[in-house]
C-alpha cells in the first residue's frame, strides 16, 4: 500500500537544517516511524551509516564527532530504538560530548493513552530528559527546526552535552511550512571571554609563581597550539586528563603525559604554587584514589561556573572558553619575565610514572609499547573499558593531537571502542585507525563489525583476549571470591572475523608486531586476535 507524504514536510526541514550546519553523515537505523527523516539524507548529501543497534549509532556518531569538531547525529525510531540509544546518551553527558538525538514520536493529542500503539511507551521524552541535558517534543515544524538551533547553540558556546529532540509523527510528515531561511545555520559569534579582573588576578598569580603546572582536561582542546604557547610562556609541565590526553603533543619537553591518575602527577599538581586547571572537574574516577589539593593557588577555567569548585576549589575562577581564554592568558603575560625552565626535571618525572604505570600491568604496557612502535604518530586509536586501555593505551601509546585516543575514562562503558572507531574512520578516511581493546568490550558490540564491512571502511581491530572480564575477575580474588561468571567461553576469533568479511589474523604476543604491520598494510577491516599468555 503507498502511502501519500508530501516531501516538503517537517522531516526535510530538519535535516536541511542540520545539512546547512554542516553535518553530512548521521547514524542509526531506519524504523516505520523515522522514515521522513531518511527520505531525504541522500538528496542532501547526507551519508547514512547503518549500524547493527542504536548503541552503536551512538558511540559511531561520538567517534565522527570528535574528528570533525561537530555534533554526532543520531536517528532513532520511536520508544525501543531511542531507548537503545541511551548507554550512549549517558557516555556523552558524562564525557561532555556533543551528541544531537532525533526520534519521532507519537502524535499530537496521543501522549500517554496506553493503548497499544506501535512502540509505545509511557514517556519517551521524560526517560530521555533524565539522562541527557536536555529533552524536547516539538510542537511545529518550525519548533522543531527552532531546537536543532538552540542544540547547536549549546554545542557552540556552552558545555557539550547530549539533546534529544522529538517530533510527533503528525508534525514529521505534514507540510513544514517553514521558510528558507529559517533552515540556514547561524553564523558563529566570539567565545566567551572571561572577566577582567579576574584574569588580572590570575595574571598576577601566574607571574609571581616559582612552581607552576597546568592540569588540562577535556575543555583544554579547543585553544589548540595557543595552550602550548601557555606552557612555554609559564615554563609549566602539563598534565593531562585522559579525556584532555593530546591536548599538548605528548612529544612536547613540558608534557607530562595523561597520567593523571598515578602519584607523581598528582604530586606534582600538589605542589604546584600555582595550579591552573583548564575545561576539568578533576573526577574521582580519573584519579583513581588520590587527591589534587595544590599547596597554592588554584586557578580554574571553565565554560561553566558551575564548574570551578567541582572537586577542587578555585580561588580565582575564570569563566569562559578556554579557546579565548588562554590567549587573554598569553596577551596579558606578554613582556613580562617568566622563567626560562621549568621548575622539574619532566623527563626524569616521565620515567617514573612510565614505572609506576608497568608496575600496575607489565603485561599490558609490554604489548602497548610493542604496538606503539608500529603505528604511525597520526593514529586515531578506538579504546574502550578494557584493561589493555586503561592500563596500557593511555600511558604506552602517545598522542600528538587531541581525539587521537577515543576512549570514555569516567562512564567507563563497555562496547564504545569498535563502533566509536567506525565513526572516526568514516569521518577521517586518510587517517589510520585502529581498534585496541579487550575480548569482553568487543563482544559488547561485535554485531558493529559487519557495520564496518558495510561502510568499506579500512579499520584493524586489535582483540587482547584474557578470556572475559579480567578486571571483575581480579576484583572478585582480591575479595577472596571464586570468580563467577566472569571467565567466557571465547569464539574462534579469526574464523568469526571472516564470516563477517574481513580478515582473521592470529598473533601472540611475540609476532604482535608483524601481525600488526600485515594488518597495516591491508585494505578493509582486519581483525587481530591477541591471545594473552599464547606462545603459538
Amino acid at each position: 500500500m503507498t502511502t501519500h507524504i508530501p516531501t516538503d514536510n517537517a522531516g526535510l526541514a530538519v535535516m536541511t537544517t542540520l545539512r546547512n550546519y554542516g553535518i553530512d553523515a548521521i547514524f542509526g537505523i531506519p524504523g516505520t516511524h523515522n522514515l521522513e527523516f531518511y527520505r531525504h539524507l541522500e538528496p542532501l548529501g547526507i551519508r547514512a551509516v547503518t549500524t547493527r543497534h542504536e548503541q552503536g549509532a551512538g558511540y559511531g556518531a561520538d567517534g565522527w564527532a570528535q574528528q570533525t569538531g561537530l555534533p554526532g547525529v543520531v536517528i532513532t525510531t520511536s520508544g525501543p530504538g531511542l531507548l537503545n540509544a541511551l548507554s550512549a546518551a549517558g557516555t556523552a553527558y558524562c564525557e561532555s560530548r556533543p551528541l544531537l538525538i532525533l526520534s519521532p514520536g507519537v502524535a499530537r493529542g496521543m501522549e500517554g493513552t496506553d493503548i497499544g500503539t506501535l512502540h509505545e511507551t509511557k514517556d519517551p521524552t521524560g526517560a530521555v530528559g533524565a539522562i541527557v541535558e536536555w529533552s524536547r517534543r516539538a510542537t511545529s515544524a518550525a519548533d522543531a527546526v527552532e531546537l536543532v538551533h538552540e542544540a547547536f547553540e549549546l554545542f557552540r558556546y556552552g558545555r557539550p552535552r547530549p539533546v534529544h529532540i522529538e517530533v510527533p509523527l503528525d508534525i514529521l510528515e505534514a507540510e513544514s511550512g517553514v521558510a528558507p531561511e529559517l533552515l540556514q545555520a547561524r553564523p558563529r559569534r566570539a567565545p566567551q571571554k572571561a572577566d577582567d579582573g579576574a584574569l588580572d588576578a590570575a595574571v598576577k598569580v601566574l607571574l609571581g609563581a616559582t612552581r607552576p603546572v597546568i592540569l588540562a582536561g577535556g575543555g583544554s582542546l579547543r585553544p589548540g597550539t595557543r595552550l602550548h604557547e601557555l606552557a612555554e610562556a609559564l615554563q609549566a609541565p602539563v598534565v593531562t586528563t585522559i579525556n584532555g590526553k593530546g591536548a599538548i603533543p605528548e612529544s612536547h619537553p613540558l608534557s607530562v603525559g595523561s597520567e593523571i591518575r598515578l602519584a607523581p602527577a598528582q604530586e606534582l599538581c600538589n605542589s604546584a604554587d600555582a595550579l591552573l586547571v583548564i575545561g576539568s572537574k578533576v573526577g574521582e574516577c580519573e584519579l583513581w584514589g588520590g587527591t589534587i589539593a595544590p599547596t597554592g593557588s588554584c586557578i580554574r577555567i571553565d565554560i561553566t561556573a558551575a564548574q570551578l569548585n567541582t572537586n577542587v576549589t578555585a580561588d580565582i575562577g575564570l569563566v569562559g572558553d578556554a579557546s579565548a581564554v588562554v590567549p587573554q592568558l598569553l596577551d596579558a603575560l606578554a613582556g613580562h619575565a617568566t622563567p626560562a625552565a621549568p621548575h622539574v626535571d619532566i623527563a626524569a618525572l616521565r620515567r617514573a610514572l612510565r614505572d609506576e604505570a608497568r608496575r600496575f600491568a607489565p603485561d599490558l604496557a609490554a604489548i602497548c609499547e610493542s604496538i606503539a612502535g608500529v603505528l604511525p604518530s597520526d593514529t586515531i586509536v578506538g579504546g574502550d573499558s578494557s584493561q589493555v586501555t586503561y592500563l596500557g593505551t593511555t600511558t604506552f601509546i602517545p598522542s600528538e593531537r587531541p581525539h587521537r585516543l577515543l576512549y570514555t575514562p569516567a562512564y567507563a562503558t563497555l562496547g564504545y571502542g569498535l563502533p566509536a572507531s567506525i565513526g572516526a574512520k568514516i569521518a577521517a578516511p586518510d587517517q589510520p585507525v585502529v581498534c585496541v581493546v579487550g575480548d569482553g568490550a568487543l563482544m559488547f558490540a561485535i554485531q558493529e563489525l559487519i557495520t564496518a564491512v558495510e561502510q568499506g571502511v579500512t579499520l584493524v581491530v586489535v582483540c587482547v583476549d584474557n578470556g572475559g572480564y579480567g578486571e571483575i575477575r581480579q576484583n572478585m580474588r582480591d575479595r577472596d571470591l571464586a570468580p563467577v561468571g566472569v571467565n567466557l567461553t571465547q569464539p574462534d576469533w579469526v574464523r568469526l572475523a571472516e564470516g563477517f568479511g574481513a580478515t582473521g589474523l592470529a598473533a601472540t604476543e611475540a609476532t604482535l608486531p608483524a601481525a600488526l604491520e600485515k594488518a597495516l598494510s591491508l585494505s578493509g577491516l582486519t581483525l587481530v586476535h591477541l591471545k594473552l599468555g599464547a606462545t603459538a
